[in-house]
């Protein structure tokens, strides 16, 4: 059955699936082509009639995806035309319903907001909630700084994938309310590169005032290039490509694709993971998010941010030098990100692993702390920054186990994800998350914290009491086989970061 709604833009027609209206391919700026690529967005165009909004959009130009073994992560068509995003509501109305914009994650290189994963319907449903997932630009195309090179024209792009975002959520001020929601009342919420993506929104001066509230999952706010760091990318692409900026306006999405591949590649072994993330450029990025926040950007904003226990192992799969690592490849490891201070942050994880009775070997120690620095720690750290001006902020750590390839995943990056839109029932799930009454038990209490969340900014529902964060306590809600709030877990380990980050 059709559903019809008028945007800002002209009306579209969406389908009706049993209790909930379903939106999908809308677009929320301009196709980013011809003159368009690589500039910020621009606001769609108006259509008369109605709009068919009954398929998904493209999603952004990507390479293979790497974790394709994890279910429901498959990726739809692909086409730079890729700026729309989905609506899913429990009413086209008059309510003004929580509204929940997803930010999908990635290493900004990959990924969609229409990945199976990411099926918004049960948390429409189970919180009368209005949900809403997107597409923004990624790698070359959404993170190549080229003021410099091209011009005025092109500034902001070495943001252009945060801007994206940003054009949404204008979009959802503009036109939410005609599908039953609060332009009032919005949260965002991501994980991994859409959790670092929150955390930039949050100290983006272009953003403020667009939403309540944030979810940050497995993402902080220290994930941007400097100016100098993105433009070393940039010779980099060049050289790979052989032209000059100019040549890249036109350049086959398919070459900036091969050289995108070859320079993370490269920035992977230097110790680098992200070469294609936001970047302080002065102009849409004036200063590191994290910075912004500290000064009071993000006052009157709830957050909730956290990790998962054993973030690094994922990506261990993917590294086979990890197999017969010792401690003298640990730590040059280490110092590729932490210099003198690698040898200290080593011990100091190898002698709290063994006094709690943690694997304390080499291997198990240097994915403990590259886990915790791109992840754990950032996330700590927002929290003290964020606590100082808003009381509603909040802290968790995701503990519960993978049970795929026995015990080597334990609980790592993307294992919260199934349970936050409680998709772990979805086929292929059980493998990666394990099955059972105690999975199902976690996947309701980690919606019902996540939309209570989205509704008053305070996640405590069907949890045991979750106090606000402070650096004196660190109060921190474990989300696993048993949900409670410890304070300062895994507090000698991360005493070792004092100074660092």
């Amino acid at each position: 059955m059709e559903t019809i709604a008028q945007t800002r833009s002209g009306r579209v027609r969406g389908e009706r699936e049993d209790d909930l209206h379903v939106f999908r391919g809308i677009p929320y700026a301009r196709p980013p082509l011809g003159e368009q690529r690589f500039r910020p967005p621009e606001p769609e165009e108006p259509w008369a009639g109605v709009r068919d909004a009954t398929r998904f959009g493209p999603s952004a130009p990507q390479r293979e995806m790497r974790i394709d073994f994890l279910p429901g992560m498959e990726v739809g068509p692909q086409d730079e035309d890729c700026l729309y995003l989905n609506v899913t509501t429990p009413g086209v109305d008059g309510g003004r319903r929580p509204v929940l914009v997803w930010i999908h994650g990635g290493a900004f290189t990959i990924g969609s907001g229409s990945q199976p994963m990411y099926d918004p319907r049960r948390l429409a449903r189970r919180g009368q909630a209005v949900l809403v997932t997107l597409n923004y630009r990624l790698g070359a195309l959404g993170f190549l700084n080229l003021r410099e090179p091209l011009g005025e024209a092109y500034a902001g792009s070495g943001c252009l994938g945060i801007l994206d975002q940003v054009a949404a959520l204008r979009w959802v001020r503009d036109s939410i309310a005609a599908f039953g929601g609060d332009p009032d009342n919005v949260t965002i919420f991501g994980e991994s590169a859409g959790g670092m993506s929150v955390g930039t929104l949050l100290g983006l001066p272009a953003a403020r005032g667009l939403f309540q509230r944030a979810i940050l999952q497995s993402g902080a706010a220290h994930s941007t290039s400097s100016a100098d760091e993105a433009s070393r990318v940039l010779e980099r692409m060049l050289a790979l490509l052989g032209t000059g900026a100019e040549g890249l306006r036109e350049a086959p999405v398919q070459r900036l694709l091969e050289a995108q591949g070859q320079v993370a590649v490269e920035a992977l072994g230097r110790g680098g993971i992200l070469p294609f993330r936001p970047v302080v450029d002065g102009d849409a990025l004036p200063e590191p998010p994290i910075d912004a926040i500290r000064r009071g950007a993000a006052a009157g904003v709830a957050v909730l941010a956290g990790a998962t226990r054993d973030e690094w192992h994922l990506f261990a799969l993917m590294d086979a030098g990890l197999a017969a690592l010792d401690e003298a490849q640990a730590l040059r490891r280490l110092e590729r990100s932490l210099g003198e201070r690698a040898r200290e942050v080593f011990r100091a994880y190898r002698a709290a692993r063994a006094e709690r009775g943690a694997p304390a070997d080499p291997r198990s120690v240097l994915l403990a702390i590259e886990g915790d620095r791109v992840f754990r720690i950032p996330a700590i750290r927002l929290a003290e920054a964020q606590s100082r001006h808003e009381p509603r902020t909040f802290k968790y750590l995701f503990t519960w186990e993978s049970p795929l390839l026995g015990d080597l995943l334990g609980a790592c990056h993307g294992v919260d994800v199934p349970f936050v839109f409680g998709a772990v029932d979805t086929p292929g799930a059980d493998k990666f998350v394990g099955s059972g009454p105690a999975v199902r038990e976690l996947a309701e209490r980690t919606m019902d914290a996540w939309l209570a969340f989205a509704r008053d900014g305070d996640p405590t529902a069907a949890l045991p009491e979750w106090a606000a964060y402070d650096a004196r306590r660190r109060a921190t809600m474990l989300l696993g086989p048993a949900c409670r709030v410890e304070d300062d877990p895994l507090g000698a380990e991360r005493s070792a970061w004092e100074g660092i980050l």
